[in-house]
């Protein structure tokens, strides 16, 4: 069953100047992120994009938005054929599991300036 659905546009411009603020990108990313951003090259800020897209669309997927959770805390990474995941850590692995959990499905895409990411909650039973 569906337990809820999100989904995010960034304009890329918006982390290149992120990337400019000392700390900024740290504060929103989980080092394996950024390191995993970095490893694309010239597409390291559309890849951080993505990945930002893809947490907004998680705290609207559970309905409550990101309150109480780091953003760091929610990693998008891509298995060795490219799909995206999540993976929840400390504050958002927390209130996930508070909210009930369930299996959490990403989509990422890009076009010119844009990142966009759906996030699809999928569990059994009561919560979110």
């Amino acid at each position: 069953m569906i337990k809820g659905i999100g989904i995010d546009i960034v304009h890329v411009s918006r982390i290149k100047r992120w990337m400019t603020i000392p700390g900024l990108v740290e504060r929103y990313f989980h080092p394996v992120e950024i390191a995993d951003a970095k490893s694309r090259g010239s597409g390291h800020a559309l890849s951080l994009a993505a990945r930002f897209a893809a947490k907004e669309a998680f705290g609207k997927a559970l309905g409550t938005g990101l309150a109480m959770m780091k953003l760091k805390d929610i990693l998008v990474r891509n298995n060795r054929s490219g799909k995206p995941f999540v993976i929840l850590e400390g504050t958002a692995l927390g209130r996930f599991s508070g909210l009930g959990g369930g299996v959490i499905h990403c989509s990422l895409t890009h076009e010119g300036e844009n990142a966009v990411a759906v996030v699809i909650i999928e569990g059994q039973g009561e919560g979110l």
